[in-house]
């Protein structure tokens, strides 16, 4: 039995959490033989929560375009099966239901379909058949939008606005079925060029999808405007606040086309969203995230949404929008982040959808944020019960179990996660081979005889290098990072300074570890290090061969200051329990982490090879005085980071660019965002 398989007898745990379906099986959220009434009366009006399908909804033939939007009903039911975990049943249904391809909301269903599994698998074959189909879906939407006018005529129609040839009054001279098409055909258009975005390998195709979402953001915007005009209109004439002629799949569809390139780009750094503002775009994130709220009817002020929730297919859409900002993209910005928020989406839908597995992955990272980690396991696990149809979403489950388990400092588990992430994933080979063999390593420490462990661990090591990838030509940061980390370990006769709690600070699992974890498990490991890089401090050429001590040392202080601060203030959304209590006063903690990041920023110019710590070490003590309640300083070492000096020219002058240089850019710039809200 080699030593892998020997971890693999504590495998991941399959706990079970309490909000899940009892019954354990993998039944859709609704039963199967077409619509409940259409406007049922009050004494049958059901729970927000609860589906008005018992089955799937006729399909009229032939088709006739005039009458696309009577496979509205059909889509959506479609969609409740997807996100009921019932994927294969749903591409079925939108195949049968549309042989030709011919069907406007069908043909974008499947294509929107086969976007995600694109996505999830990363493979070429399934990249490429998303582009095929939306590209047909595309093309589908492109015949049932309204016929623009010859140039002539729109140019007299910029000079006599009755001619409705541009703008909101083009827009109200369509049909009902010609708006929906213009909507279809933007997220058509999204979605092929976010895949192409994806498969492309050089910057010519980069540009073109790019501009591809350029025509996106555009027919949004204009759809926007025109849902403003009609509600004005309304309440100018007595009527509701919204003008109940709009149907509510339309309406939510232009909120989520409005609300998600609104909030890509809010995340645009400031001096880049300056420049795309004078071309008349805006990254206005308060805005975006209340269009994206407004189709579910969700509000700060109550735990369930109004009473729009479940009478558009795209309200859904807009709920996990909402959660991939909250409790994805919270890894690198802070502005606007509530994880509060993201709970109430997550029970309301989990109500819907008890089998879920989007919904499930969002309980997991939600516990996750929430410092909870061994509780997000039980929901990863059970999203890979419950859906057993793409074996590549488990991947997504493992890939979140190995983050959970390190920062649980599950040695164990770690390597089982990573491992299997190695020999089925293709989203990135290189980062899985040495997350394991990292993994690896910190266990081969912890044991007696762990030689056969190392061996396996310098055979990955051996390999990470070979294994990157590009995306739109380019080299994918923390493949790079991990890259130049094996290299080092082969060139340091196979040694590294806290490989796992360096890859679990860049993971953000010290960030979501419980403090006792921190306490017991990560410190001790500091210490450790600490303890053998002082032994050699008198005469650094005995330590490691002579080979990189500045370099280890400044990272197990980074490491120190990171672990002590998080003793003294834990992160703002963690939910710590009655035993989470640091064993040493706040001020105290405090006190050692600001210490222990001043030593890094001290012995910063002997760094050899890593400069990259003295630039973390400027943000982390930012964020530390930022809890402290001091902006001023904080500011000062966030300005520091994004300034573009070389804060760690030593002797030997400019060093140039550093690892993952880009991404601690992005997230001091969300820090500096979000001094105001306190949420460092």
């Amino acid at each position: 039995m080699s030593s892998i398989e020997e971890i693999k007898v504590t495998n991941v745990s399959t706990e079970t959490p309490t909000t899940s379906s009892t019954n354990g099986t993998s039944t859709p959220a609704t039963s199967v033989t077409g619509l409940d009434n259409d406007k049922p009366s009050d004494k049958q009006e059901l729970p927000s929560y609860k589906s008005i399908y018992t089955g799937p909804p006729p399909v009229k033939y032939p088709y006739n375009p005039s009458e696309a939007l009577g496979d509205l009903p059909g889509v959506s039911y479609a969609l409740e099966l997807f996100l009921a975990s019932h994927m294969v049943e749903s591409e079925d249904y939108c195949n049968t239901s549309d042989v030709d391809k011919e069907r406007l909301y069908f043909a974008t269903g499947y294509g929107l379909i086969q976007c995600v599994k694109g996505l999830m698998s990363y493979a070429d074959e399934d990249i490429l058949a998303g582009i095929e189909h939306t590209k047909q879906g595309n093309l589908i939407a492109s015949q049932h939008r309204k016929k623009t006018a010859f140039f002539t005529t729109r140019l007299a129609g910029y000079v006599v606005s009755s001619l409705n040839t541009t703008g909101v009054g083009f827009i109200k001279s369509m049909t009902d079925m010609e708006r929906h098409a213009e909507l279809v055909y933007a997220e058509s258009l999204f979605e092929k060029a976010l895949l192409g975005i994806v498969y492309s390998g050089d910057w010519l195709a980069f540009i073109k999808e790019a501009l591809n979402m350029r025509t996106t953001i555009q027919i949004y915007r204009s759809l926007l405007k025109y849902l403003n005009a009609m509600d004005a209109e309304s309440v100018a004439n007595g009527g509701p606040p919204e003008d109940p002629s709009i149907d509510a799949h339309f309406r939510s569809g232009v909120y989520l086309g409005a609300g998600m390139s609104t909030l890509i780009l809010s995340l645009l750094p400031t001096k880049l969203l300056t420049i795309v503002e004078i071309f008349g775009y805006k990254g206005d994130r308060v805005e975006a995230l209340e269009l994206l709220g407004r189709a579910g009817g969700w509000s700060k002020d109550s735990d369930e949404p109004g009473v729009s929730a479940g009478k558009s297919f795209r309200r859904s859409l807009c709920d996990m929008a909402l959660l991939i900002f909250h409790l994805i993209l919270s890894s690198f910005t802070f502005d606007g982040i509530d994880v509060g928020m993201a709970q109430k989406i997550i029970n309301w839908n989990l109500k819907r959808y008890p089998d879920g597995v989007f919904f499930l992955f969002g309980a997991g990272r939600a516990s996750l944020a929430r410092s909870q980690p061994l509780r997000a396991i039980a929901y990863y696990t059970r999203a890979m019960e419950v859906q057993t149809q793409y074996r590549n979403l488990h991947h997504i489950s493992y890939w979140e179990i190995a983050i959970a388990r390190m920062a649980l400092w599950h040695l164990r588990g770690c390597v089982v996660a990573w491992e299997i992430l190695q020999e089925e994933a293709t989203w990135s080979k290189s980062i899985y081979s040495y997350g394991m063999a990292v993994s690896l390593l910190e266990l081969a420490d912890a044991l007696e005889r762990g030689e056969k462990m190392r061996e396996e661990a310098t055979k990955l090591m051996e390999k990470v290098p070979g294994l990157r990838q590009k995306i739109a030509g380019k080299s994918i940061p923390l493949e790079k990072f991990v890259a130049r980390k094996a290299r080092k370990y082969i060139s340091q006769d196979r040694r590294l300074a806290l490989p796992m709690l360096e890859l679990a600070y860049l993971m953000l699992a010290i960030a979501h570890a419980p403090v006792k974890v921190v306490e017991t498990k990560m410190l001790p490991e500091v210490n450790r290090a600490l303890a053998e890089l002082d032994r050699c401090k008198e005469k650094t050429t005995k330590y490691g061969n002579g080979k990189g001590y500045w370099d280890d040392y400044c990272l197990t202080k980074l490491m120190e200051g990171v672990c002590k601060r998080y003793q003294a203030y834990p992160d703002p959304d963690a939910e710590l329990d009655a035993d989470q209590v640091a064993s040493v006063p706040q001020e105290q903690a405090a006190k050692e982490s600001e210490a222990a990041f001043d030593e890094v920023l001290e012995h910063g110019p002997k760094i050899e090879f890593d400069h990259q710590f003295v630039y973390q070490a400027h943000y982390e003590l930012g964020r530390l005085l930022a809890c402290q309640g001091d902006t001023t300083g904080a500011k000062k070492h966030f300005d520091l980071v994004i300034s573009g000096k070389y804060l760690e020219v030593g002797p030997s002058g400019r060093k140039g660019r550093y690892s993952l240089e880009n991404s601690l850019h992005m997230r001091t710039h969300a820090a500096l965002e979000a001094l105001h809200q306190k949420r460092l």
